[in-house]
């Protein structure tokens, strides 16, 4: 080790309890805000660098530091997530509680090419604010910088493959193996974007649900003209829907939902909670039921009204009311018709032919 090398090296031996002051003060105080603001996370660390590890540092890249200042992960954090929306939430956070110095913090989200795959990564350089701690005798505290990573639980599982896999040897990676790599971590990346943007979803699918029963019990909410008007406003045979369509890569489109207040009390319905049990208990059979009836046609336009239209269905068939049921329920949707009664006995017909029924 050359004599500037050794310098940086004992100045930071000389300060290793200083730098660990720090890690515990800046732990403490993300660990704080994390949990004040009822964030879950998956994983926190914080460590001090290794001295063989900040030698080895030095050995090869020790001209570009002046003085050991200059090096910004002798401490360093990592904060892991597991959404995407997280990590700027903590972000958020961490900019009001540290001095954060914006030169030297990098968003490797944003510096990627648009395309390329790879780390994927959100570091911020800070120090800690005097507001925080202060000793009069050791100043330093105030000044020292220290690294906070924050990524996602997929951003990290891929940080450490390639870590692994890309630099811990002197060996160059062929193209082939480099270029396997990159389509990983764009599966990666689009994984890290589904899992976020499912999130959302049923976030916000809660939060309307909550909007609707202020009490977050739908037992409380009897079912009537002016609750089930509201109940439909949150869509909530959409993702059966979607799940029918997908058989025939259909288009879905809107239909009148009012007949159904009608059938569902004619089913002895009373609340929204008895929709939705109907729809947790019933779901996979009104599927099945859909891919009898569609999944050998060209049929590509589907009504909205698959999904609950056949969990009415699959409810009447399972009451034990048979052909009878099923021509009641067509009358209610379709109004009186002779067509009706045929409706009703091919419908029968083919919930025997997946044995979902059993001939009476």
């Amino acid at each position: 080790m050359n004599q500037h090398n050794q310098k940086l090296y004992n100045d930071f031996v000389s300060n290793l309890q200083t730098y660990e002051k720090i890690k515990d003060i800046a732990f403490k105080a993300v660990r704080d805000i994390i949990a004040e603001n009822h964030i879950y996370i998956t994983a926190m660390e914080a460590r001090v660098k290794d001295p063989k590890s900040l030698a080895g540092k030095l050995e090869l890249k020790g001209e570009k530091y002046h003085s050991i200042n200059d090096i910004t992960d002798l401490v360093g954090m990592r904060v892991i997530t597991f959404y995407t929306d997280e990590v700027d939430k903590i972000a958020a956070l961490v900019e009001k509680t540290f001095n954060v110095d914006w030169g030297d913090s990098v968003d490797k989200r944003q510096i990627q090419k648009s395309d390329s795959f790879g780390y994927l990564s959100l570091h911020y350089i800070c120090s800690i604010p005097e507001s925080m701690y202060y000793d009069p005798e050791h100043p330093e505290i105030n000044k020292i910088r220290f690294e906070i990573q924050m990524r996602t639980a997929l951003q990290h599982v891929w940080s450490t493959v390639n870590h692994d896999t890309g630099y811990k040897s002197a060996i160059e990676i062929p193209r082939q193996y480099r270029r396997e790599m990159a389509r990983l971590a764009g599966l990666v990346e689009l994984a890290d974007e589904q899992f976020n943007r499912i999130i959302r979803d049923i976030t916000d699918y809660r939060r309307r649900v909550s909007e609707l029963a202020a009490n977050g019990d739908f037992s409380a909410l009897e079912l009537n003209g002016d609750s089930f008007k509201e109940y439909m406003k949150i869509k909530p045979f959409e993702d059966l829907n979607k799940r029918i369509a997908s058989i025939n890569r259909a288009e879905l489109v809107e239909f009148n939902p009012g007949p159904y207040l009608q059938v569902f009390m004619t089913l002895g319905l009373k609340t929204l909670a008895d929709i939705e049990a109907m729809k947790a208990e019933y779901s996979d059979d009104a599927y099945r039921l859909a891919v009898y009836q569609i999944g050998g046609t060209d049929l590509d336009i589907l009504s909205e009204s698959i999904g609950v239209q056949n969990l009415c269905i699959v409810k009447i068939l399972k009451n034990g009311d048979g052909i009878t049921g099923l021509k009641q329920f067509f009358n209610i949707i379709n109004g009186e018709r002779k067509s009706n009664e045929s409706s009703a006995k091919r419908t029968y017909r083919n919930a025997l032919e997946i044995g979902l029924i059993k001939e009476e």
